[in-house]
């Protein structure tokens, strides 16, 4: 199964910010596994850098999210998904538009955040992360 992992969550995982810390890393740890393919919008690298910046200098930044994209894979933004982005005016929020758009690129069954009413217009669905866990459970045998 192929998911799009939101910022949110991304920073969640990075920075084990409780109470939000335990479904990142379980989800962290089915990309790890192999049981689902995460993706990442590659617009998400450079938010998490500068979000960071407040807790970890830039050599720690660096390192910290070269580990992180060992798990992951990472769809790219080009001029194609950012004019699409722009023409969609369901969504108020560009960066949550483009996270949508990526998620539609690589195929990913669900985006994974905490801000799933920001995507009530999305293309593919939004599920929570404890959400998405619970329900990978059930699916095991």
């Amino acid at each position: 199964m192929k998911v799009l992992i939101d910022t949110n969550i991304i920073l969640d995982y990075l920075t084990k910010r409780t109470p939000f810390y335990d479904p990142a890393y379980a989800l962290m740890e089915m990309c790890r596994s192999g049981e689902v393919v995460g993706y990442i919008a590659a617009h998400s690298v450079m938010n998490c850098f500068y979000i960071l910046r407040k807790e970890y200098t830039e050599e720690e930044r660096r390192e910290i999210l070269i580990r992180f994209l060992k798990l992951v894979s990472v769809v790219g933004i080009d001029r194609s998904k950012i004019s699409s982005a722009l023409r969609r005016k369901e969504f108020s929020d560009m960066e949550d538009c483009l996270q949508d758009e990526c998620a539609d690129t690589c195929g990913a069954e669900y985006i994974i955040t905490r801000n799933i009413k920001d995507f009530d217009q999305s293309t593919v669905k939004a599920i929570l992360p404890e959400d998405f866990v619970k329900m990978m459970k059930k699916q095991k045998p």
